[in-house]
């Protein structure tokens, strides 16, 4: 099992450098963290009185590290869960906030584990996950994974501005898609053929 830290590591890899995508809600990113989470910090690293994009530019990835385990991983209480499903709802917790936590509470009512889905990891929430983690532990990492997958799609159905991180250009997965299933067995990945069926809708 990696450390928090390593986890940390892994996510910064996978969020990349510097971004500043117009259509990008999130505005200007580096490491994964965004402005508006540098705002919510206060985190003036140029000294000027304000968080801008030379704030987002100057941070380093040891300091992205840093914030997530802080924010991402500590204070949303993801310790409290199943070891099993540490990496994966700290990545998501990275990647959506509170809805990677309202994505389980969902998925362990349906597995007859209910708990309120509210984004809030607190004792109704961690003892249904022990109990599914105790009743399917080869199945629920790859159940969660799977149930990200789909809130992914179905908000690039609700979102047009969102089918680009959902589908590429030429039509295959996407970043968001393509990072789901690197959390679940190969076996429940989607075919390309199936991903395409799966969003022939939009056109």
């Amino acid at each position: 099992m990696k450390s928090v830290r390593q986890l940390a590591e892994d996510i910064v890899t996978r969020e990349g450098g510097y971004v500043n995508d117009p259509s990008d809600p999130g505005g200007a990113t580096n490491f994964g963290v965004t402005i508006h989470t540098m705002r919510r910090l206060g985190l003036d690293l140029t000294g000027d009185g304000r968080v801008t994009e030379a704030d987002v530019r100057r941070l380093t990835r040891a300091e992205a590290v840093d914030i997530f385990i802080r924010h991402y991983f500590d204070r949303p209480r993801i310790a409290a869960l199943p070891d099993l499903l540490h990496p994966q709802v700290f990545d998501m917790y990275v990647n959506a906030g509170s809805n990677a936590v309202r994505i389980l509470q969902r998925l362990l009512t349906d597995m007859g584990f209910p708990c309120d889905p509210d984004g809030v990891i607190g004792p109704q929430t961690i003892r249904a996950a022990q109990m599914a983690a105790e009743a399917a532990p080869s199945h629920l990492a790859d159940a969660y994974a799977i149930a990200r997958r789909n809130w992914y799609y179905a908000l690039a159905d609700a979102r047009p501005a969102s089918r680009r991180y959902a589908r590429r250009k030429d039509g295959g997965k996407g970043g968001w898609i393509t990072r789901a299933e690197a959390f679940m067995a190969a076996r429940y990945h989607l075919t390309e053929a199936q991903h395409r069926a799966r969003v022939a809708s939009w056109g």
